[in-house]
């Protein structure tokens, strides 16, 4: 006589409660030191989650570092106020100057006091950032999403009254990386269908949607459109030109224009599960990717980055929470042949970020 199963007694469960561990046995490839040494193009010591770094001694971060093999790291946070940057020039820089670089920014909320001499102002003041000691310009999403004139009008990124700010960085050789849109998940209704449901969810002021905000291709394009206009200045587009989920549209940019170029920084997510479009884009465009983790320095993070680029694993994990803060899936390594890796590494950022 057959054995019918009798069906389970199935009870809900939340999704915030569901943490399925996977069956599959797959090779793992500690690397704990890259192949090659690592310049960090993207990274911050004092933002809320990086460490506090600004207020430990600076040996103790160099002591992370040189485990990690990091030659150089790149500190953005100027771009969130001069007097950032004056105490990361005078505690980083001062201490270990071939081990840092500063970059500065713009105070957006000047406009409304300055009116239309604002850009002019803003050029000028990149100018006394680089004067004291900032060596390139950082420019953060608010740009093209909350940024208003003094009229109060949104500003989008490729605003023309912003010419002279992008014209003085190419005349003064800083690079600029910009950051002016998140996931394109962020920018959709946070429904039933957004693969970002629980991050967003955690952090409500992620959320883009339009309207109010513009649309995720109006902000993307108007970075493209900056960096077409102005040949002579050197830009990076931060996570893989902000756009990580679609390689074709950053692969057009880059072909277009030859003064853009893309950092990797917190997308591995991103690129590690289209692993065959992904070995494809950095094969093609070695020369124009540059390595950076936006990440505090730690431990994990950095064998993690050299684990996706360096091996052939498959589907491992690439953060250390319970549920991955970009979404619930893994990654797969990219196995990148050793000239890519020495470009990615520090070759590109050494001829882009440091002059090389």
């Amino acid at each position: 006589m057959a054995v019918v199963n009798q069906a389970p007694n199935v009870q809900p469960l939340l999704l915030s409660e569901f943490q399925p561990t996977s069956k599959l046995v797959t090779k793992e490839t500690p690397v704990s030191r890259p192949r090659f040494p690592v310049i960090d193009a993207h990274n911050h010591l004092s933002l809320p989650g990086f460490g506090g770094w600004n207020k430990r001694p600076v040996a103790e971060l160099l002591d992370i570092l040189d485990r990690a093999d990091v030659r150089v790291y790149i500190d953005l946070d100027g771009g969130w106020g001069e007097d950032i940057l004056e105490d990361h020039l005078d505690h980083f820089k001062a201490a270990a100057p071939e081990r840092f670089r500063c970059f500065g920014g713009v105070d957006w909320t000047k406009w409304d006091e300055l009116g239309d001499r604002f850009p002019d102002w803003a050029a000028e003041r990149l100018r006394q950032q680089a004067a004291r000691g900032a060596q390139g310009l950082k420019i953060w999403k608010m740009l093209g999403l909350t940024v208003r004139d003094h009229r109060g009008d949104l500003v989008p990124v490729d605003d023309p009254r912003l010419d002279p700010i992008w014209a003085t960085a190419g005349e003064l050789g800083l690079p600029v990386t910009i950051h002016i849109a998140d996931p394109v998940a962020f920018f959709d209704p946070v429904d039933h269908c957004n693969e970002r449901w629980e991050e967003l969810h955690d952090h409500v002021d992620w959320q883009f949607p339009s309207p109010p905000f513009p649309g995720f291709m109006m902000v993307v394009n108007g970075l493209a459109s900056i960096a077409a206009r102005h040949a002579g200045t050197t830009f990076v587009g931060a996570h893989v030109g902000c756009y990580a989920e679609n390689l074709g549209w950053v692969g057009a940019v880059l072909d277009r224009c030859p003064n853009f170029h893309v950092d990797i920084s917190e997308r591995i997510g991103e690129l590690g599960r289209q692993p065959y479009s992904a070995r494809r884009f950095f094969l093609k465009y070695a020369d124009r990717i540059l390595f950076g983790t936006d990440r505090a320095p730690d431990e994990f993070i950095y064998p993690t980055y050299y684990r996706f680029l360096e091996t052939d694993d498959e589907y491992f994990a690439y953060g250390i929470e319970d549920v991955p803060r970009q979404g619930r899936w893994r990654i797969y390594g990219l196995y990148l042949p050793d000239d890519v890796l020495e470009k990615v590494y520090y070759k590109n950022a050494e001829r882009v970020m440091l002059g090389g």
